[in-house]
């Protein structure tokens, strides 16, 4: 359980054990359960059945009865099949989203797993028995409910479920819009991709973020002591192009907005914290020059000239190149970084002065009903699709950094991101089906024995899911243009 690929596996089992207590306690009526996506340390489901109640009594029978099933050490056993077996047997159990998945998959094998005579289809590896899912509790939530397990810090208790309000609302607002459009799930997208609708979808998708980063720009004009905003987020939340796309929106009411990123206030190399292993810390909030960073900001907010520093990663220092900034009435700072929600990081700005904003990439597809796209794996195609492309990395590279960079987020982004004034969902439903195309080759160019190709296979076999969409359709200032390149913006 301190593993990623040992929680996954848990996370995995315990999903198709609650499945199958679900069957028991229904008396095998066929539900419709979906997996959503998680929230305070569990999983968000819902249930897609008006013909049955939801409700804390019904969650405790099942509780029971997933017990009961542990307590047997039932064995999970894992078969091959053919994918037109396959496809057969979950149009007879009423899972067509896995059927429609399957239409689609160009392997003629599919493996799938049973559970004491309920079957299912799952993307990863699972536990030997039921008897080794042994914490877990499920909690009525917000028209749907959470499945807890154990975390990676304490694997034995169970975390307190504490929700997350704000983000379950952008999470859950981006279901509702798939809903509308009628994709749920790859399966659905790769129908609009072979009929040909993906102009559309792509069209209709950009709108919305359009309208979105409008509405953003609309609620800073309307708070008229808003002097600088801020944006943070996970890496590869396409923050720099947000930033562009706001500012633009911000201009269009009369607002002059001054893009400033935070790492131009990185402390010198000779003066920046390390790790215990002589590392530098680049991450954390000390490796910023805090205290130089609030008084450029003060004295601007009263009016006075600063000399704007500029940090050059080749030599490790601050450097002053003749770059000057004054504020007048209607000039707005819009400063992106990773500490930007984090107060401490900004002590001596008025709260009223400060909007602030959280951007990440909220994946809001599933594979099928069961099986969700976690949102580190969107996120991890982006960044090794513009690593190959920007910095020169190659996927081996940007996956062995892969789990520090989450450590950061864990530790400097995620405690704040409830502290933001608005939320922003960067994620694109199509983006996937166009990301497979550049990511593939780099995952295939990683060595067969180096640690980091049994990620790099995983992400292989997850993008053999989503039919291709061509980047030529995607517009020259959308977020993914970020990653795959080819936009508008200098970034």
């Amino acid at each position: 359980m301190a593993d990623k690929e040992g929680r996954d596996t848990y996370k995995r089992s315990l999903c198709l054990l609650m499945l199958k207590a679900f069957d028991n306690v229904l008396g095998g009526k066929p539900v419709h359960i979906w997996i959503r996506f998680t929230v305070s340390g569990g999983l968000f489901c819902t249930l897609e059945d008006d013909s049955v109640e939801l409700t804390q009594e019904l969650l405790d029978k099942v509780k029971a009865e997933m017990e009961s099933l542990r307590d047997r050490a039932i064995p999970i056993k894992k078969k091959s099949m053919s994918t037109e077996d396959a496809i057969s047997l979950f149009r007879a159990s009423h899972m067509t989203d896995k059927a429609d998945l399957f239409r689609y998959r160009i392997s003629s094998r599919t493996n799938v797993y049973s559970l004491d005579g309920y079957t299912d289809y799952y993307f990863g590896y699972m536990v030997p028995d039921t008897s080794l899912l042994k914490l877990f509790d499920l909690k009525l939530y917000r028209g749907g409910f959470v499945l807890l397990f154990p975390s990676a810090e304490d694997p034995e208790s169970l975390p307190p479920f504490r929700p997350v309000e704000k983000l379950f609302d952008v999470q859950y607002s981006s279901r509702v819009w798939g809903k509308k459009l009628g994709i749920h799930s790859v399966g659905d997208l790769d129908d609009l991709i072979a009929s040909g609708g993906t102009t559309d979808l792509v069209l209709m998708q950009e709108a919305l973020q359009e309208k979105m980063i409008a509405d953003i720009a609309e609620e800073i004009e309307n708070r008229k002591s808003v002097k600088i905003v801020f944006i943070a987020g996970p890496s590869s939340s396409s923050k720099t192009t947000f930033s562009h796309r706001l500012s633009i929106q911000l201009s269009c009411y009369g607002l002059k907005p001054h893009p400033i990123a935070m790492d131009n206030y990185f402390r010198n190399r000779d003066q920046s914290p390390r790790n215990p292993d002589g590392t530098y810390n680049f991450e954390c909030l000390e490796a910023l020059d805090v205290e130089q960073f609030n008084k450029d900001m003060t004295d601007l907010m009263a009016g006075r000239e600063v000399s704007m520093p500029t940090y050059n990663f080749i030599s490790g220092t601050r450097e002053y190149k003749g770059n000057t900034l004054k504020l007048s009435d209607r000039d707005v700072l819009v400063i992106e970084g990773i500490h930007g929600l984090n107060d401490a990081f900004s002590y001596s700005i008025p709260a009223e002065s400060k909007f602030k904003i959280y951007i990440s990439a909220l994946t809001q597809l599933n594979i099928d009903e069961h099986n969700r796209i976690p949102t580190t794996d969107g996120r991890l195609l982006r960044r090794i699709v513009r690593d190959a492309r920007t910095r020169g990395y190659n996927a081996k590279d940007t996956i062995a950094i892969w789990k520090s960079v989450r450590r950061g987020e864990e530790q400097y982004i995620f405690p704040f991101q409830e502290s933001a004034d608005v939320m922003f969902n960067s994620a694109l439903v199509y983006e996937l089906a166009v990301l497979k195309t550049y990511a593939q080759p780099l995952l295939h160019a990683v060595p067969k024995d180096c640690p980091e190709w049994g990620e790099a296979k995983r992400l292989l076999k997850f993008l053999d899911y989503f039919l291709p969409i061509p980047a030529d359709g995607i517009p020259k200032n959308s977020l993914v243009r970020e990653f795959i390149g080819g936009g508008c913006f200098d970034v």
